[in-house]
């Protein structure tokens, strides 16, 4: 990644604006988060990385499996109460791709490699409510901010990033998606992942479909994941299955039907 002079006075006038502006909540969990850039920043940001993902990659021609992924998200996109972004899905011709993204602004795609998986609408509704999770949550920018504090100079890359500096767009792109070092951003991207995972069981009873999909889901990613020579959780952007199983509550009879 692309670095830029960090100046210490900048470090603390940022802790101390953005502890007084840009202090906020994300939905159900009711945790705060510092957000450095704002709504719109985030959104056409993700709608670059977007572009670029899709120009480099093959969509799938299986119209019923991609019109299932505009149903399913759409779906759950529907409950979240953002209409201003602007929803789109796409499916991914890849099978060995076992994923799944969600980028600000509600910019969404599956690998088709994830759909053995999923089985079902209520899978899939359980991998694409913690994708929508990450969206509604924020965090893309909240981690994009994160790395700003650690080792990137904020007036700096915003600069850049208006002026559409290609190596720039790339770095923070990358950070809309996945975490970045041991340490410090790991671990913070793995409380992100497991958010996702709450908003995403909530989204997807709101839609009306199934969160017990959840935990089955898991348990044959698991199966999946055994011998793939994954890293050990503490290094790792995402928590492992066990830990994912693990942390589902207990279900009320109610909440598979909320609207």
């Amino acid at each position: 990644m692309r670095s830029f002079r960090w100046h210490p006075a900048l470090a603390v006038a940022l802790v101390a604006v953005g502890v007084v502006t840009a202090c906020e909540t994300v939905p159900y969990t009711g945790r705060s988060q510092l957000q450095f850039m704002s709504p719109q920043q985030e959104s056409e940001l993700g709608a670059q990385a977007y572009r670029q993902t899709l120009t480099k990659a093959k969509l799938s021609s299986d119209a019923a499996a991609s019109e299932m992924v505009t149903r399913v998200g759409s779906r759950i996109a529907a409950v979240t109460g953002h209409p201003e972004y602007k929803w789109e899905y796409r499916l991914i011709q890849d099978d060995k791709q076992v994923n799944a993204f969600a980028l600000p602004g509600g910019k969404v795609a599956v690998y088709t490699g994830i759909l053995p998986i999923t089985r079902d609408e209520n899978g899939l509704a359980a991998v694409l409510g913690h994708e929508i999770g990450h969206v509604i949550a924020r965090h893309g920018g909240e981690r994009v901010g994160q790395q700003m504090l650690v080792n990137v100079g904020l007036e700096t890359t915003m600069a850049a990033l208006s002026r559409g500096n290609p190596a720039t767009v790339q770095a923070v792109a990358a950070l809309l998606g996945a975490g970045a070092t041991v340490g410090v951003l790991l671990p913070w991207s793995r409380a992100q992942e497991s958010e996702a995972d709450h908003l995403g069981l909530i989204l997807m009873a709101k839609a009306g479909y199934d969160p017990h999909a959840a935990r089955d889901l898991w348990v044959r990613m698991a199966v999946v994941s055994q011998g793939s020579g994954k890293p050990p959780e503490f290094l790792s952007t995402h928590p492992s299955e066990p830990t994912r199983i693990q942390q589902i509550p207990p279900l009320r009879p109610h909440f598979s039907k909320m609207r």
